[in-house]
């Protein structure tokens, strides 16, 4: 009785043994294949700590010091460029022209593309596809080529658009010159390029919008426009947000149509952040600094978008 029950005892203790011998392999594979998944990331994560976080993380090290490109010496010096800077008047002189120039490109831009969507929101007609295809190209074009091009059409003298203001026997305008005409300039060719792509996105957001909902408004008697502001524009508001983002973080960078129209002029109307720290290190060789200003910039845009997620959030309706 006893040989039987040491024997039962030494074979429990066996099972056991083979059943943790069995789950430490079975842990060991599992462990192993994801490190060979965790392998095949590396490339990638290996580009984005060279190219973005390295060098952002230099560049908030490089902010707490005087180094001048040139001088090869750095210099700790602290929150001197911070401080320097945030009781600088150009800063807010700066800041204040990148939002004038985000706000007016952001409303412009969805404004614009909301209505071309609803105008050429038409399915199976080939003029109507081809006109999305003309109005979405300039997306495609280069901002130093579309820069290049602006620059000749708001020409004092020879431009197009003042010679099409003289048929209605209007005065030309100095566009690039006149401080209170420089911004809505820049911002015309910035709306020209990205308002066939936020057409684009509204018009796939209105044709993932259900019929019934348009069916059962027209039964209840709602006319187009109840239907537009009732059903439309509140399934819309994910696309919305979306854009509104996208286009504020891109608007807040804007450098290449200053850097090829204006040069931040006149009398720095159009001295966007950008811009300036473009200037402040490359032209003044203010290196320390500069990066000081980009690290205040992507808090600033980092803040901002925080915001406006939180905001538009509350006021996104989804079709479930």
């Amino acid at each position: 009785m006893e040989a039987r029950t040491m024997e039962s005892v030494k074979n429990g203790q066996a099972a056991s043994m083979g059943a943790a011998a069995s789950s430490r392999r079975k842990s060991g594979r599992q462990f192993w294949e994801a490190c060979k998944d965790f392998s095949f990331a590396l490339p990638a994560l290996a580009f984005l700590g060279a190219f973005l976080y390295y060098p952002l993380l230099y560049s908030v090290y490089i902010s707490f010091t005087n180094w001048n490109m040139t001088r090869p010496v750095k210099k700790f010096v602290g929150l001197e460029n911070y401080s320097r800077l945030l009781t600088n008047e150009d800063f807010y002189q700066s800041l204040k022209v990148t939002m004038l120039y985000t706000v007016m490109d952001v409303a412009a831009t969805l404004a614009i593309g909301l209505l071309l969507a609803l105008l050429f929101n038409v399915a199976n007609s080939r003029f109507y596809a081809f006109m999305r295809g003309v109005i979405f190209l300039p997306y495609y074009v280069s901002m130093v080529i579309a820069a290049m091009v602006f620059t000749w059409i708001y020409n004092n003298q020879y431009g197009l658009l003042n010679h099409m203001l003289g048929w209605f026997g209007l005065d030309p305008v100095n566009w690039l010159v006149d401080p209170k005409a420089v911004l809505p300039a820049l911002v015309a060719v910035s709306v020209w390029k990205g308002a066939g792509f936020a057409m684009i996105l509204f018009i796939a957001g209105m044709r993932s919008i259900p019929l019934e909902y348009y069916e059962a408004a027209a039964i209840d008697g709602a006319n187009r426009v109840q239907s537009f502001r009732s059903i439309t524009l509140p399934l819309l508001s994910p696309m919305v947000l979306f854009l509104v983002i996208t286009t504020f973080i891109s608007s807040m960078q804007v450098f290449q149509s200053i850097d090829v129209m204006t040069n931040g002029g006149p009398l720095q109307a159009s001295n966007a952040l950008v811009y300036w720290i473009y200037t402040m290190a490359f032209g003044d060789f203010k290196t320390g600094r500069a990066s000081a200003l980009v690290i205040i910039l992507f808090v600033i845009i980092l803040l901002l978008t925080f915001l406006q997620w939180v905001v538009g959030r509350k006021k996104v309706h989804y079709e479930g």
